[in-house]
């Protein structure tokens, strides 16, 4: 689809900025926003009027086909500060071409490069002062389209927007996770948007995690829509497992989010020399080495999250607890990639961006 564009960025900040109201140090995630956004409108087979604006509400008609026909898609990134107050992207390149092949999954147009990386480094910069330092803390970064041409006919919108928000954040879960693995509902199938950040596919984990949620577990491992015997990934998470000392995870699929912090973590592990096994992952497999002894680990890992180790699981109504580790995979891990996010370290793989 036509991606063209007008290169003009239109600018207006904010009288006086609302960051000295803000209690950094008991934030609720993504409840709290930054000074400023961007709004970009696609109209006439063309994207334009960019503009960072102070953040504030929209006015959009209630026709609007996002409302209708669901025709949404995310992203979420995070901006970090260095001990010398310099602040780094990570692997920002990756987010702007899965938003672009989400919308393509779900026949939006794609955003031009150039005004995407313009508007995301003008407004990073115009709002730094809403990163704290410190490990833990970041500036959680969501760019988003919707649909919103006026009309309830069940066909593709000819009018969208594109807009980022910046909010503040520190960790995403505190604490280990218990999860539950999905024995009847499913996130995706074959053949349908598991693999694009469509806000649909999260309003529909919400009701399946409420039931786990009830049994006191706070995620669910998805397993696969026809037998619900491969394990997939974990509600707001791509999933890994520790088996003795393999790493294993499945592969990504049109039901499967490519990851990028999943992606980051495979390519660790390669360069620590760890076995790794990229695979379908059954869930007998799992219920049985937590039952022998040889499941070291399970943790999530995503943007948000960044690297949550799991404490416990459940299937068939048997709660499976896992020992905690000392010097495990998990904490390895974040420890490896938050020093590189925050600048404590080489970065061999060039994934720092630094903006300000």
């Amino acid at each position: 689809m036509n991606s063209s564009s007008t290169q003009k960025l239109d600018i207006q900040k904010v009288a006086t900025s609302r960051v000295g109201e803000v209690d950094f140090n008991n934030l609720t995630f993504g409840n709290t926003f930054t000074d400023h956004m961007f709004e970009c409108d696609y109209k006439d087979g063309i994207w334009q009027n960019a503009t960072i604006k102070p953040y504030g509400p929209l006015t959009i008609s209630p026709a609007a086909k996002v409302f209708h026909y669901g025709q949404a898609v995310f992203e979420g990134m995070k901006a970090f500060k260095d001990d010398e107050k310099r602040v780094w992207l990570f692997r920002p390149v990756e987010n702007f071409n899965r938003i672009n092949k989400s919308s393509v999954r779900m026949a939006i147009p794609e955003f031009p490069k150039d005004i995407f990386f313009e508007a995301l480094t003008t407004l990073v910069k115009m709002d730094k002062e809403w990163i704290q330092t410190g490990l833990g803390n970041s500036l959680y970064i969501r760019p988003f389209v919707i649909a919103t041409q006026v009309g309830v006919s069940a066909s593709p919108s000819t009018e969208y927007k594109f807009m980022i928000l910046m909010s503040p954040a520190q960790a995403y879960y505190t604490g280990d996770v218990r999860v539950e693995i999905a024995e009847h509902y499913s996130r995706s199938a074959n053949g349908g948007v598991g693999a694009a950040k469509a806000a649909g596919n999260y309003g529909a984990q919400f009701f399946p995690t409420n039931l786990a949620r009830e049994k006191g577990f706070q995620q669910v491992i998805w397993t696969d829509a026809n037998e619900h015997k491969l394990l997939e990934e974990a509600g707001t998470m791509n999933v890994f497992f520790r088996v003795n000392d393999t790493l294993i995870t499945a592969p990504v699929s049109d039901r499967i989010l490519d990851g990028v912090t999943r992606k980051s973590v495979l390519a660790l592990a390669e360069r620590d020399n760890l076995t790794i096994e990229v695979r379908p992952v059954l869930v007998a497999e799992i219920v049985e080495a937590a039952k022998n002894g040889s499941l070291k680990e399970i943790f999530g890992a995503g943007t948000a999250a960044v690297i949550s180790p799991v404490s416990a699981f459940s299937y068939k109504g048997t709660v499976y607890e896992l020992e905690k580790q000392q010097d495990g995979f998990a904490s390895r891990f974040k420890k490896e990639l938050m020093d590189i996010q925050y600048n404590r370290s080489e970065d061999p793989f060039g994934w720092r961006f630094e903006v300000a």
